[in-house]
C-alpha cells in the first residue's frame, strides 16, 4: 500500500511540477527566439517571476459562465481535457527496474485510449458554451483530433510489432540501438501527430485566435481557461516521454541502472524543446491543409513504417 501511495503521489507531482517548467521554458525561448521583452523582465533576474504573474493574472479573473451555457457541462469540461495526461503518465517508465508508476501489460494501447478522450473535453466546452464561434472550434478540434489519431496509432503499432509487446516497459527491454535508422520515419509520424492532437502551432487552427477567437475555450476566463493552458503543457509533456520511451530508447543510455532516470528526462525536454522551437518557426497551417498532411501525407508515411519493420522484423526472425 505504501508504495502504491509513493507512486501515485510521485506522478501527481510530476504533474503538477513538469507541465510549469514547460510553460515557463516557452516564455523564455520564445523572448529569445523572437525578441520579446516583456517576458524577461517580471521579477528581475531574466524575468523569473513571468509565471507567477501568469498565475496571479489567472486567478484574480472573473469566473463566468454564459448565461446560455449548460452550466455543469461547461464548468466539467477544463477537467476531462486535463485528466487524461495524469493517467498516462502513470503508466510511462521513468527507469529501470520497475521506475512506472503502474506496469500495464497493454500499456501503449492504454496510453493512446485515454489521450484519445481529452477530445471530449474540447466537444463538451464548444457545445456547453453556447457560443456558435465556441461550438465551431470544438468541431474543428473533433475533427483534426481524430484525423491525427490514426497515424498515430500506426506508428505506434509499428515499434509494438518490432518489440513485440504492447508493454512499455517490455518496448524499453526490447529496445536496441540499430532500431533508431529504421525506426525514424515512424518517429516523424508520431511526434508529429502528437503535435497536432495538442493543437500546437503550426497545427493549431482550431484555436487560431485571430480567426476563431481561440476556438472551443472562447467563453472560459480565469482558472478554467489555465486549466485548458495547463492540459496543453501537460499534453507536450506526455507526448515528448512517450517518443522518448518508444522511438528514443527512454532511460537507455551510459550507466543508465543508475542514470536511466536523468537520461529519460533530458530526452523528454530536449523533444519538449522542438515543441516550443516549431510554434516560432512555422506558419499556421490552413484547415484544408491541415487535413490534407493527415490523410495524404501521415498516414501513407506511417503505412510504409509499419511495412519496413514487418520486413526487417521477418529478416532478423
Amino acid at each position: 500500500m505504501l508504495d502504491t501511495v509513493l507512486r501515485c503521489v510521485a506522478t501527481l507531482v510530476v504533474f503538477l511540477l513538469f507541465p510549469l517548467v514547460i510553460g515557463q521554458t516557452e516564455h523564455k525561448v520564445m523572448a529569445h527566439m523572437q525578441g520579446r521583452l516583456g517576458p524577461m523582465y517580471a521579477g528581475g533576474f531574466h524575468g523569473w517571476a513571468q509565471l507567477v504573474a501568469d498565475g496571479v493574472k489567472f486567478a484574480q479573473k472573473e469566473d463566468v459562465v454564459p448565461a446560455g451555457a449548460d452550466r455543469r457541462i461547461f464548468q466539467l469540461a477544463p477537467a476531462v481535457s486535463l485528466l487524461p495526461y495524469l493517467f498516462v503518465l502513470l503508466a510511462i517508465p521513468v527507469g529501470p527496474d520497475g521506475f512506472v508508476g503502474q506496469a500495464i501489460d497493454a500499456g501503449l494501447f492504454f496510453v493512446l485510449a485515454v489521450m484519445g478522450v481529452g477530445v471530449i473535453g474540447k466537444l463538451m466546452a464548444g457545445w456547453a458554451s453556447a457560443n456558435k464561434f465556441s461550438l465551431l472550434g470544438g468541431l474543428r478540434t473533433a475533427a483534426q483530433l481524430m484525423s491525427y489519431e490514426l497515424p498515430m496509432v500506426l506508428a505506434a503499432a509499428s515499434v509494438a510489432m518490432a518489440a513485440g509487446t504492447l508493454s512499455l516497459p517490455g518496448i524499453l527491454d526490447a529496445w536496441q540501438w540499430y532500431w533508431l535508422p529504421w525506426q525514424i520515419i515512424g518517429a516523424f509520424v508520431f511526434f508529429t501527430a502528437g503535435l497536432a492532437e495538442l493543437q500546437r502551432p503550426p497545427f493549431d487552427m482550431p484555436v487560431a485566435d485571430s480567426e476563431i477567437i481561440f476556438g472551443a475555450y472562447t467563453e472560459y476566463t480565469g482558472l478554467r481557461f489555465a486549466l485548458f493552458l495547463l492540459s496543453e503543457y501537460a499534453g507536450i509533456l506526455v507526448v515528448s516521454a512517450l517518443t522518448a520511451v518508444l522511438f528514443l530508447g527512454g532511460w537507455h543510455g551510459p550507466m543508465a541502472d543508475q542514470l536511466g532516470w536523468l537520461w529519460m528526462l533530458l530526452k523528454t525536454f530536449a523533444l519538449a524543446f522542438v515543441v516550443i522551437w516549431l510554434r516560432v518557426t512555422y506558419p499556421r497551417l490552413r484547415e484544408d491543409q491541415l487535413m490534407r498532411f493527415a490523410w495524404v501525407g501521415l498516414i501513407p508515411l506511417a503505412l510504409v513504417q509499419l511495412a519496413l519493420t514487418g520486413i526487417i522484423k521477418v529478416a532478423i526472425s
